[in-house]
């Protein structure tokens, strides 16, 4: 199989259900395009939107490793690609919150064992219920 993720290309429709499209890629290999992927918004009757033998463009979500079954997206062929740049740059601009859930992240305990943390969790635990 020549097909990775993120590659745009030119299907025949060969089977329509309710829950999807069934995409001939080639003579061997079909993949399926889920109904979430067939149109942004709400798909009121797939029917109405796709035939079979109807050529279409596809983009290449997923390929299972075990299963060689291809996940294929409609509605997302016309949206450009993020460069790696970009996604870099957007996760610098996230402002991050400080949560504290039960145990004190402000303590600097690092990659150490279960056994080694041991004492001093018990006599943490124990300054808080007294």
């Amino acid at each position: 199989m020549d097909y990775h993720i993120g590659q745009i290309l030119t299907g025949k429709i060969s089977g329509i259900q309710d829950y999807g499209v069934f995409v001939s890629l080639d003579s061997k290999t079909q993949g399926l395009i889920h109904i979430s992927e067939c149109a942004s918004g709400k798909v009121t009757d797939i029917y109405d939107d796709f035939q079979i033998g109807d050529e279409i463009e596809v983009i290449i979500l997923d390929i299972d490793s075990l299963t060689n079954d291809i996940s294929l997206s409609f509605r997302q062929v016309d949206i450009p690609m993020p460069k790696a740049t970009d996604i870099i740059d957007k996760n610098k601009k996230v402002k991050r919150e400080n949560k504290h859930f039960w145990t004190n992240s402000r303590l600097n305990i690092g990659f150490k064992t279960v056994n080694d943390n041991l004492s001093r969790q018990k006599s943490e635990a124990q300054s808080r219920i007294d």
